[in-house]
């Protein structure tokens, strides 16, 4: 956990630096070789150096693989690499328990999941780089040779790089007209009441969620059921989440129900394991919060963006990132019963915080299919809450609303500042 703090932390800048491909090439290779080290050399001290450096690395990875994901598809379809990317790793997470269970020691699942890894390398070489760090820096020279690759290629990467390039004239003209230090502009967004409002709840949220999802994983061998099995249905119960994007909901609804859900399902399973229930009931409930506290995390990736302002977008999800790694943390120190099972002061906790998070988000406005702000005054124009359309029926806009739409700016493409949590 200290190392994925640690990633969290260094990640983004060093890939905003130097591009995402380079960072993912050397991670992955550094994550091979930090897999295969402690199956040679298994001294206590040198193995958790090694799980920290494992976990810098898996961080960064996870970070550079999110945003590149994200930057190479097409805004309608953006939702889908936050929902895929976490299906990925519960097949990774499924496919670890069959293999510890063949394994006869832990050094030959080291080097079981190892060699495999070192394995892949020259697949990666075939990743590209993000179109949006490559306009940025102008390498128009890389940009040229990804349309050169074929027709369906070139569509794609001017589709992509089309308001990529607009918001790149509209700054650099912004600049020439007002060359003012932002600065002090950007400070006092941070001391505005609506944005701590929201870097507090979007900062409890997160917190919550890494409570809620690192207890559950963390113990899933006390449930009372095989611990092999308990890993396989760990990951078996995440898999759902690639069909979040099809819920036509709002990021709203949808976070709220999330966070609802899991929060009961917790407290469901805290009772029924307090008065002996079937284990396998019981873990199918903690797996069941499990999912949906997944579901609440990946869409709050989305939701932190388009909740803050331009100018101070980047410094508020880095908060809120760190709220995450702080509160996976803390679920380390979290004791256990005697039995081994977890507390029951973990289970309230655990089921707690989401339902605290559900009746936060109603403060939050509705973001979905509305521009990303740049200011304050485009904050305060996100919609608020109201009752539902299909109880009260379609409002007609007023027509000052109707004004203050047209001339919202458009939407523009910060997956290059997006955490992968």
């Amino acid at each position: 956990m200290t190392g994925l703090l640690l990633g969290s932390l260094v990640g983004g800048a060093i890939s905003d630096r130097y591009g995402k491909r380079p960072v993912l090439l050397v991670c992955v290779f550094l994550h091979a070789i930090c897999g295969l080290v402690p199956a040679v050399l298994p001294q206590p001290h040198l193995f958790l150096a090694i799980r920290c450096l494992t976990a810098v690395c898996s961080c960064c990875i996870n970070i550079c693989a999110f945003s590149l994901a994200v930057e190479w598809t097409l805004p309608a379809a953006r939702l889908w690499p936050p929902a895929f990317l976490p299906f990925c790793f519960s097949l990774g997470t499924m496919g670890g328990a069959p293999l510890a269970w063949l394994s006869p020691t832990w050094r030959h699942l080291h080097l079981t999941l190892a060699l495999p890894q070192l394995v892949c390398l020259p697949l990666y070489l075939s990743i590209p780089e993000s179109p949006r760090w490559l306009l940025l820096r102008k390498r128009m020279d890389v940009l040229e040779r990804y349309r050169g690759n074929s027709s369906a290629d070139k569509q794609c990467l001017d589709q992509l790089l089309d308001s990529a390039w607009s918001d790149l004239q509209k700054a650099t003209e912004a600049q020439i007209e007002t060359p003012v230090d932002p600065a002090p502009s950007d400070i006092g967004h941070l001391r505005h009441p609506t944005i701590l409002l929201r870097l507090f709840i979007m900062s409890y949220l997160s917190a919550a969620s890494a409570l809620t999802y690192y207890g559950i994983c963390m113990n899933i061998g006390s449930f009372g059921v095989g611990v092999y099995a308990a890993q396989f249905f760990s990951g078996l119960s995440e898999a759902p989440c690639l069909l979040v994007p099809l819920i036509g909901l709002g990021r709203r609804p949808i976070s709220m129900l999330a966070l609802f859900l899991s929060g009961a399902a917790c407290f469901l399973s805290l009772l029924l394991s307090r008065y002996n229930g079937e284990p396998m009931l019981v873990m199918s409930l903690a797996l069941l919060g499990k999912l949906c506290i997944l579901a609440a995390i990946f869409i709050s990736i989305l939701y932190s963006i388009e909740l803050f302002p331009t100018g101070v977008r980047q410094r508020c999800i880095s908060l809120v990132n760190l709220s995450f790694r702080l509160g996976c943390l803390v679920t380390t120190f979290v004791p256990s019963s005697p039995d081994g099972a977890i507390s029951l002061a973990a289970m309230v906790v655990y089921s707690s915080g989401p339902m605290v998070g559900c009746s936060l988000c109603m403060l939050l406005p509705e973001t979905s299919s509305v521009p990303l702000p740049d200011s304050l005054e485009d904050c305060n124009r996100q919609p608020a809450l109201r009752p539902p359309t299909h109880f009260w029926g379609p409002r007609k806009p007023a027509s000052s609303e109707v004004k203050k739409a047209e001339t919202l700016p458009p939407e523009k493409d910060n997956a290059s500042n997006t955490p992968f949590l």
